[in-house]
């Protein structure tokens, strides 16, 4: 299994709703087996805002949602104008 975990922080006061509504939908369409995401509690100071755990059953699986044209989009139009640094790991499990 093919674990994804990318960490995103946002800018201060940024609307990153539509974004998450967004994102929410990949699962209905594309091979992911199991998929969470969640802001940060606010518990430690200098975390990230955000974070998405996705995993895959193969590497095929996850290059099909790393390259998907939707998953793009949304992160070009609805995450990049607002993120000031977006972190990313793929580990197997």
């Amino acid at each position: 299994m093919i674990r994804h975990v990318s960490l995103l922080t946002f800018k201060d006061g940024a609307d990153y709703a539509p974004f998450v509504a967004a994102i929410a939908e990949l699962p209905t369409r594309l091979p992911i087996r199991n998929y969470q995401t969640g802001p940060d509690l606010g518990i430690n100071q200098g975390n990230a805002t955000f974070a998405v755990v996705a995993d895959f059953d193969t590497v095929d699986d996850y290059k099909k949602y790393r390259d998907d044209p939707e998953h793009q989009r949304i992160l070009k139009t609805l995450a990049g104008p607002l993120l000031e640094s977006r972190t990313v790991v793929q580990y197997e499990c």
